[in-house]
């Protein structure tokens, strides 16, 4: 089975490469490595002992696409592509929804033109916004506060109606919940350009010494310790997940929403205690005020990823920590050179 990945050498990408060639899937990637390196497809190479197929293109290049598609028999595609910043996104409106909406419409047009019908789309947990209950099921009012997770909204929406008017046509909505970590053995992980928008990526920097204090944005949210709570996902449970939704889709049609997360909560303490017994390594920390939008409380139901996918989670919040240091001291400049 030969699998399409747009944005294939970015984190969540790179990993689910990884998972897919040792479940002895064929791997091709496209990606214009705006938020990526070719690196991660090296590494990825070394990891496996496999060759990657790789396309340097933007998904919106139809002739691209279209050359890629005839050159290669693609049987379902992970569409993992997509500007993916929510600060950046509230900043750049426009240039988030021409190039998610674009990137989208463009792959589904080329792949109906090539009678390819099986996606995996990477969504995320942002489409629920404020969450109405907890743990957030599949079925929870939908409502984005960003102009990121409004494009993740309107692609779901794309999807669906693409697969209730063409019957053949399979989509998997994953809704990621927040992956951390790296692959164990330290050579692909967690790469931001730029200034980090996620915990971990700051915790790492925080613990290395590149920035001064982790900021901890609010104390006084109604939480066991008065910081945000989150559902963090190991990044190999989230790349095997991708492997058990492809197989979902290759076998069904129609279109289905999909949680990947834990079910658990942890707040923000709890990953800086956790990541200090783990590595032995102090995080310096002071607390700040609250940031706009931020929800105090999200995790996730994982029930109908266990029903549907027979997937769950495995991985520690110990483990997501010790990966995570493993890939920023073996790499401390990420991919870049010193």
């Amino acid at each position: 089975m030969k699998i399409l990945l747009t944005g294939g050498a970015g984190y969540i990408g790179s990993h689910t490469c990884v998972e897919l060639l040792e479940a002895g899937c064929d791997v091709v990637v496209v990606d214009n490595y705006v938020n990526s390196q070719p690196e991660a497809i090296r590494r990825v190479e070394a990891i496996t002992g496999k060759k990657v197929t790789c396309l340097e293109a933007d998904v919106r290049d139809q002739a691209a696409l279209e050359t890629l598609f005839a050159a290669e028999k693609i049987d379902a595609v992970i569409h993992f592509a997509g500007l993916k910043a929510v600060g950046e996104s509230v900043e750049k409106p426009l240039e988030y929804y021409r190039n998610n909406l674009d990137s989208t419409l463009t792959l589904l047009e080329t792949m109906k033109k090539f009678g390819c019908a099986h996606l995996v789309f990477s969504s995320s947990a942002t489409v629920y916004g404020q969450p109405d209950i907890l743990p957030v099921p599949e079925t929870a009012r939908l409502g984005c506060s960003s102009p990121y997770g409004w494009t993740k909204y309107m692609i779901e929406q794309i999807l669906r109606d693409w697969a209730f008017a063409e019957k053949n046509v399979s989509v998997v909505l994953l809704r990621y919940f927040n992956p951390v970590g790296a692959h164990p053995s330290g050579l692909i992980g967690e790469n931001p350009n730029g200034r980090p928008n996620n915990l971990m990526p700051s915790v790492l920097n925080a613990a290395s010494g590149r920035t001064d204090m982790l900021k901890v944005f609010g104390g006084d949210y109604d939480t066991p310790d008065g910081t945000c709570v989150r559902d963090y996902i190991h990044v190999v449970d989230l790349a095997k997940g991708h492997v058990c939704a492809i197989r979902y889709a290759m076998e069904h049609t129609g279109s289905e929403a999909i949680n990947l997360g834990t079910g658990v909560g942890y707040s923000v303490l709890d990953i800086i205690k956790s990541f200090e017994k783990t590595t032995g390594v102090k995080v310096p920390y002071a607390m700040a005020d609250r940031r706009p939008g931020d929800i105090p409380v999200v995790y996730a139901n994982p029930e109908k990823a266990a029903k549907l996918l027979h997937w769950r989670a495995e991985r520690t919040l110990d483990d997501m920590c010790r990966d995570a240091w493993a890939f920023k001291t073996k790499n401390p400049n990420g991919y870049g050179a010193e």
